[in-house]
């Protein structure tokens, strides 16, 4: 059973984030002919303040 793991910023609508769930999965299937049923894809999201970038937040440099 493959798992993806995507660690992303919070802020993208659910709309989105289904989106991308959506594509990862078709992506892993016909790469490596993995049955869709067993395909997982996990969403990590953090908040802005959470991940730095050259020494200062995503929010603090407005990402």
């Amino acid at each position: 059973m493959p798992i993806a793991t995507i660690n992303i910023l919070e802020g993208r609508s659910d709309e989105k984030k289904e989106k991308l769930i959506e594509l990862v999965t078709e992506a892993i299937h016909q790469s490596i002919d993995a049955p869709y049923q067993g395909i997982r894809v996990i969403l990590n999201e953090m908040p802005k303040q959470h991940f730095g970038i050259a020494g200062k937040s995503a929010k603090k440099l407005g990402k």
